[in-house]
Formats: C-alpha cells, structure tokens, sequence
C-alpha cells in the first residue's frame, strides 16, 4: 500500500469511490468533492494498491488549530486490511504537525463499525446532528485530542 497526494486526475476515480462508499444522500456529487479537495486549507491523501485506488482521505483546516476530516472512503474489497488506519495516521500526522489541537469528523448515526473504528483510535462521540445529511440522516460528531 502506497499512500501519495491527490493529483487532478484522480477526481473522477475518487468520485466514483465515495459514490459506491456511501448511499445518496451521504455521498458528495464530484462537483461538491472537487470543490473539497481545492480549499486553501485542504489536504487529500489517495492510497493505492498495485496502481489502484483503493480509498482516500479529505482533510482541513479550520481555526482555531482545529482539523476536520471531510471524508474518508475505502472501497470495500480493501476494508479492514489497514488502509483506513493508514490514511487516518497520515491526517492525524498532519493535524500534528500543523500544530493543531484537536480533529473531529462526522459519522452516521448507523454506521456502528466506522464509530468503533475511530472510538478504537482515540475519539470520541461529542454532538449527535439531526438531518445531518441530506437524506435526513442523523450523524455523530466524533473529536479526539491531539498530543
């Protein structure tokens, strides 16, 4: 597994990805995606498998010294092989190293294996958002503290 930074051309693949990650709904049109990937403040981290994507992590920056995972999307045949804990060590050092204090992220309310997943790394459930996505689903907001 090879984690790099996003290139131009890699938009329609990743698209394509958060739409067979996530229902409608949660997922992002690629017009909403490309616009996340190009803020001043964004960083987008692309892993591969032997020349293929197999997930990807949007992150930003938000005062004050405050991260925000945007998304993070593992195709499915590549789950729970280590690729999401790469792509999160990757933000998590860059949070660090930007000298920011904490990074949050939203996870639906259903999604039980993805609230382990970051609960198991350190964060931790603050906020519950009714109608969070526009498909009226409701979302956690997880934190976790930097060291």
């Amino acid at each position: 597994m090879r984690i790099r930074t996003f290139g131009p051309a890699d938009l329609p693949t990743l698209s394509e990805i958060d739409q067979k990650c996530f229902p409608p709904g949660v997922s992002y049109p690629q017009d909403v995606l490309a616009a996340f990937i190009a803020h001043r403040s964004s960083r987008t981290w692309v892993a591969e498998h032997e020349g293929s994507i197999a997930g990807f992590l949007i992150a930003d920056r938000e005062p004050p010294r405050i991260g925000h995972i945007t998304t993070i999307d593992v195709l499915e045949g590549f789950r729970r092989r280590g690729v999401g804990t790469e792509l999160m060590d990757v933000a998590e050092n860059w949070a660090r190293n930007a000298g920011l204090r904490l990074i949050y992220l939203e996870t639906a309310e259903d999604n039980l294996v993805a609230q382990a997943f970051y609960e198991a790394r350190g964060y931790k459930k603050v906020d519950k958002v009714e109608g969070y996505y526009s498909n009226g689903q409701a979302a956690w907001v997880m934190v976790k503290h930097l060291k």
